[in-house]
């Protein structure tokens, strides 16, 4: 099992810098950055914080390092045109002597849609948007000249030059629903999704029969999940967390009883397991803090 680090884009791009340095340093995988503009509130309403860019972000965290992967989870085209993506994808898969990762979503987050002004369309229109859109940037990423007849683009004799280092670029889908399964077992090259061992394993099943259906070894794409880690000896605390509003995203307990919860997804057939650093801390010394003590008594238990 692999190991990468999500920092939230609320914290300043200084410490996300540093957390990339970290990273390099100690040995992990990879280092994932969220493409949003505003907090989440799951509402039209709109709440104050900071969030900063994610494509701003990521050729800074290039710069920085030598040797991990990086990359958006994830970016939604209902807000990106497909042919955006693939040329700032293989511009910083240059910057980074091809460690870029281009992750995708269809869009989902409502105050950011709405206030901006970017449609957010029916789920049905939004899952055919997405199904065009990652052809086109795989075509865009591949091939010298990019012609594309879709309901929802139309891309006529389109180049992309230069092409990435990478041959191909992988593709990274977050998703869980099985029509957005059935696409990225079609098209991508990674999958990711959230959740506690028990909800990935389910949502995995889902990944598995998608592969099957369209006839793509599962084997062939490299997965990946995420959840938040919350280290306590407590189980009173253990369970608090278990149960919050994240609960379904969060696995709790001792440091040893973290180590056999991320085992499980290794049994499954996750290749990495990507720790969000939202909940370590309320400060950057106190975060910093929470990743050595997850380096040391988790990853390399």
């Amino acid at each position: 099992m692999q190991f990468s680090v999500w920092p939230n884009s609320s914290h300043p791009p200084s410490e996300t810098l540093d957390i990339a340095r970290w990273a390099e340093a100690n040995g992990w995988c990879g280092i994932w950055y969220a493409d949003h503009y505003m907090p989440n509130t799951g509402t039209e309403e709109v709440a104050s914080g900071p969030v900063h860019e994610c494509w701003a972000m990521l050729p800074a965290i290039a710069a920085v390092t030598d040797r991990i992967r990086l990359g958006p989870l994830v970016s939604p085209t209902s807000v990106h045109h497909p042919a955006v993506l693939a040329n700032r994808a293989t511009t910083i898969d240059h910057l980074s002597n091809g460690r870029f990762v281009l992750g995708l979503g269809a869009g989902w987050q409502i105050n950011e849609h709405r206030v901006y002004g970017i449609e957010l369309e029916p789920p049905g229109r939004r899952v055919q948007r997405f199904d065009e859109a990652i052809q086109i940037i795989r075509s865009l990423l591949a091939v010298g000249s990019t012609t594309f007849d879709g309901a929802c683009y139309t891309i006529t004799g389109a180049p992309s030059e230069p092409k990435p280092v990478q041959s191909p670029l992988p593709l990274l889908v977050g998703t869980g629903s099985p029509r957005m399964l059935r696409i990225t077992a079609r098209h991508a090259d990674e999958w990711n999704t959230w959740g506690t061992p028990e909800i990935a394993g389910g949502r995995r099943r889902e990944f598995l029969a998608a592969c099957e259906a369209v006839d793509r070894d599962p084997g062939s794409m490299r997965t990946s999940v995420q959840a938040l880690l919350a280290i306590t000896d407590s189980d009173a605390e253990a369970e608090r967390a278990r149960s919050g509003p994240m609960g379904e995203r969060t696995i709790a307990g001792t440091a040893q009883q973290l180590v056999d919860l991320i085992g499980a997804y290794r049994t499954m057939g996750f290749d990495e397991f990507i720790v969000p650093n939202f909940n370590l801390g309320a400060t950057a010394a106190e975060r910093c803090e929470s990743l050595e003590r997850i380096h040391t008594e988790i990853v390399h238990a």
